[in-house]
């Protein structure tokens, strides 16, 4: 397949993210690791963005890997007109999950004192934030969170649940004030074990770059999305009554990318494991009580996995219920399918020769590609 440019007259700086609220705006919102969040409509020939969001004075970029790193539009915006993002601060150094709301007199400007902080946390170095924000089907807010950085995890935080590093996170924020910005689901896996976050959805991972839900065909868009608060009661389950999985990257040490499918409760390895081989023992290891990865790639073909998503959409029917994912190193795409048992195909789509940053999906489906300093790209058939 071929990667092209989209948006070839807009430029952007250390693109990070892309997000499509559920409002029938038909809008797109980026951000950029510098601390700003810009907003333009979602036309190939548009001229100009407009900066929704301006949060340089708060966001620290000391680090490479520090920034302004995630963005959800809470699933109620078009009512409510909240949306969050996960940012690093310093002094001391943390990484912040707040909420913000948009302003009353401009759709396309957020009101940069409307921040609340849902959840700081304590980082260790300035490396392995994570930093994905999504919302599930059934109206969680989920947090990928690093292990806190440096190499090999030396803090020991990827397979200690009594901290929020390492970890996938689900929390209840639709209710969020200040005195309890969150609460925490009744059935999180953690919840009143003594020692453990009760924050905790997954642990055992080292750097979860970007992760995504997939729900099946039938619940995109907003005409399936249904009531937040109707999927939160119900448990976490999708129309067809399946459990929630999400699709996690999980960055390697080494020599090994990962992608995981994470389900409520499981440890998915680090640092015992890097991808499904022994780490730390280097061999021997007790992996019995492990996740092991639904795939994985060496140092041959990249050094760090960007997380994508299922396509859903109909641009591309030859891609119709594949996972795309990417390397940040070599910028190859890949796409692969898992039928519930293992995984079926997989593929290189594309050489694009991009440092892929992330990845984002719209209402419709459609798959983009962001590159750290070339602007945004999507798949595309060749001629």
């Amino acid at each position: 397949m071929l990667v092209e440019r989209r948006f070839e007259n807009l430029a952007f700086s250390r693109l990070t993210n892309l997000a499509q609220p559920d409002d029938g705006s038909n809008r797109l919102f980026v951000t950029e690791q510098g601390g700003l969040i810009r907003v333009f409509p979602n036309h190939r020939d548009v001229a100009e963005t407009q900066v929704f969001l301006d949060i340089k004075d708060r966001v620290s970029t000391v680090n490479n890997e520090e920034g302004l790193l995630g963005l959800a539009f809470d699933p109620d915006f078009q009512i409510n007109g909240s949306f969050y993002v996960y940012y690093s601060a310093s002094d001391p150094r943390r990484s912040v999950v707040s909420r913000f709301s948009v302003s009353g007199d401009d759709p396309n400007l957020a009101e940069g004192g409307s921040e609340l902080v849902i959840l700081e946390i304590s980082q260790p170095a300035g490396n392995h934030n994570g930093g994905q924000l999504a919302f599930s089907p059934g109206g969680f807010l989920y947090i990928g969170v690093g292990d806190g950085g440096l190499g090999g995890d030396p803090f020991g935080n990827g397979q200690n649940t009594g901290t929020l590093l390492g970890t996938i996170l689900r929390i209840d924020v639709s209710v969020a004030v200040e005195s309890e910005p969150y609460r925490i689901p009744a059935n999180n896996p953690f919840l009143g074990v003594a020692g453990s976050r009760e924050e905790i959805f997954a642990y055992g991972l080292r750097n979860p770059w970007r992760f995504s839900f997939d729900m099946g065909p039938a619940d995109m868009g907003p005409a399936n999305a249904g009531s937040a608060k109707a999927g939160r009661d119900a448990g976490e389950k999708g129309e067809a009554g399946k459990a929630v999985e999400i699709w996690v990257a999980d960055v390697g040490q080494n020599q090994w990318e990962e992608i995981d499918l994470v389900r409520r409760g499981l440890n998915y390895g680090w640092n015992v494991m890097e991808g499904g081989h022994c780490f730390s023992p280097r061999s021997g290891c007790d992996d019995t009580t492990l996740e092991f990865p639904l795939a994985e790639y060496g140092r041959d073909a990249g050094c760090s996995v960007t997380g994508g998503y299922v396509y859903r959409g109909n641009k591309l029917p030859s891609l119709a219920g594949a996972y795309v994912f990417g390397d940040f190193c070599s910028g190859t795409v890949w796409g692969m399918r898992y039928d519930g048992t293992s995984v079926t195909d997989s593929i290189r789509l594309a050489e694009s020769g991009l440092n892929i940053t992330s990845f984002g999906q719209d209402l419709a489906g459609e798959i983009y590609i962001l590159s750290r300093n070339d602007g945004i790209y999507r798949l595309a058939r060749p001629d």
